[in-house]
């Protein structure tokens, strides 16, 4: 599908999409807080809802609010040349809107923020830089040092990165009902593109090693490749083997329409996806569906997470925009990953992509369904289920998992059987010692006409 056309659908669907701030849209993940791919119940308030911290700047100036109806401007992944000519940066948004977007309302991380908002936790966004605009990452935005073939990670002309950053980490605004998943967790932004948008196999594995030396715990790649080279898959080792989850869209957000009107095949796995250890993420539509126009996945998928009509801040100004692919699905698995940690520290990479996967809400069959993988990631299971034991293996095998092993059923309540048998077991000893008594002492008081027993007598049975 043509990138103009996907734009245009998203920019039309946001306006429907964002609700009141409270309101909720449908059951799915963030309601289910306790068992793994169980059904969810209805939301319950949270004290810990958007907007009810401090900490963020207010709406930009001279933004008007828009109404539901308005439409946002769009980010994409990749700047398009008009003409043979470079493209120009991302115009600053000066729409605004007191409305939740659908995804925060479908995830409720709200519901885990009494918790932890990812305190303690970085997050590094690979892209096209990251610029703190609507100033909602204030105090918690690093920046890795210029890569030789990339850009300046403090400066976005694409607002990719930024959009994505927003999205993870974002503050809570008084005036809305947006945050990022993790409004506590820091970010640092790493750029391994130039100012379209566009990477290579080196760049990105420069980009992972800087990530992974300044320290991230997760590492949200935002850039697809169509294929992969040995330093790249060296890299992902290497990070991985130093204690990073690493996210990334198991497919590009658009793939060109054939010139001939024909539908276009499936792409080919995409990088760096395609290599096991990197937890591969597809995109969602409201309500937990695939996304309408959703690019069609070629390769593993392991989670899903909303991506389609999908609402965050920008690299200048303090409006909103809207974006739709799998590459914006990173973002809140990337998201859900901080606030895991933020809560349970001490869990190795391994541990946190099975606990991602063992604790998704459920959308398909067989586990890892082809579309879906093992479901949509739910931040609220994520941090509060306890599972039966975590498995120190890589993540990449935590796909081959049987999926008997990843459907945990809710722990039993211990029986009251046994206390209930010993109870009467001791009612009934202690009922035969009495009657036993009484046949001993009731016939001595009679032949005695009740009277006391003379001291002989007491010695004769005593």
């Amino acid at each position: 599908m043509r990138r103009g056309r996907r734009a245009a659908t998203v920019a039309v669907l946001v306006g429907g999409l964002l609700l009141p701030a409270g309101s909720a849209l449908a059951t799915g993940p963030g309601t289910s807080p306790t068992t793994p791919g169980s059904a969810p119940a209805t939301p319950g308030a949270s004290p810990s809802g958007a907007g009810s911290a401090s900490g963020g700047s207010g709406s930009g100036s001279g933004s008007a609010p828009a109404a539901p109806g308005d439409t946002l401007p769009v980010v994409t992944q990749l700047l398009t040349a008009q003409n043979g000519q470079t493209p120009p940066c991302l115009t600053p948004s000066t729409k605004n809107t007191q409305a939740t977007p659908w995804p925060q309302t479908f995830l409720r991380p709200d519901q885990a923020w009494q918790l932890n908002q990812g305190a303690g936790v970085t997050v590094a966004v690979l892209g096209s830089g990251v610029a703190d605009g609507s100033g909602l990452l204030t105090g918690r935005l690093d920046d890795a040092a210029t890569l030789p073939g990339g850009g300046d990670p403090t400066h976005d002309c694409v607002g990719h990165g930024s959009f994505l950053a927003g999205l993870i980490a974002a503050d809570h605004r008084s005036d809305t009902g947006f945050a990022g998943l993790a409004p506590r967790a820091r970010i640092l932004a790493v750029g391994v593109t130039d100012n379209t948008g566009a990477s290579t196999a080196d760049l990105l594995a420069k980009g992972i090693r800087a990530a992974s030396d300044k320290g991230a715990r997760v590492i949200d790649v935002g850039v697809t490749l169509s294929g992969g080279n040995d330093a790249l898959a060296a890299a992902v080792r290497d990070a991985v083997g130093k204690g990073a989850l690493i996210v990334a869209p198991a497919a590009p957000d658009t793939v060109p329409q054939p010139s001939d009107g024909s539908s276009p095949p499936p792409p080919a796995s995409v990088y760096p996806a395609a290599y096991p250890e990197v937890l591969a993420v597809r995109d969602l539509g409201p309500g937990g569906t695939l996304a309408q126009g959703s690019t069609s996945v070629g390769g593993r998928v392991d989670l899903s997470a909303p991506g389609d009509a999908v609402m965050s801040v920008g690299p200048a100004g303090g409006g909103y925009y809207t974006g739709a692919g799998a590459s914006f699905a990173t973002a809140f698995v990337a998201g859900s990953a901080a606030l895991a940690l933020g809560y349970r520290p001490d869990l190795t990479e391994a541990q946190l992509a099975h606990r991602l996967e063992a604790t998704a809400y459920r959308l398909g069959g067989a586990l890892p369904d082809p579309q879906f993988g093992y479901g949509s990631v739910d931040p609220v299971a994520a941090v509060t289920t306890v599972l039966p034991q975590e498995h120190p293996t890589p993540s990449g095998a935590a796909a081959t998992t049987p999926a008997t092993e990843l459907a945990m059923p809710p722990a039993r309540p211990a029986s009251a059987a046994p206390s209930q048998a010993v109870t009467v077991a001791l009612a009934t000893l202690g009922v035969i010692a009495l009657v036993a008594l009484a046949a001993v002492v009731v016939p001595r008081g009679r032949a005695r006409g009740w009277r006391p027993a003379e001291r002989g007598a007491e010695r004769e049975f005593g």
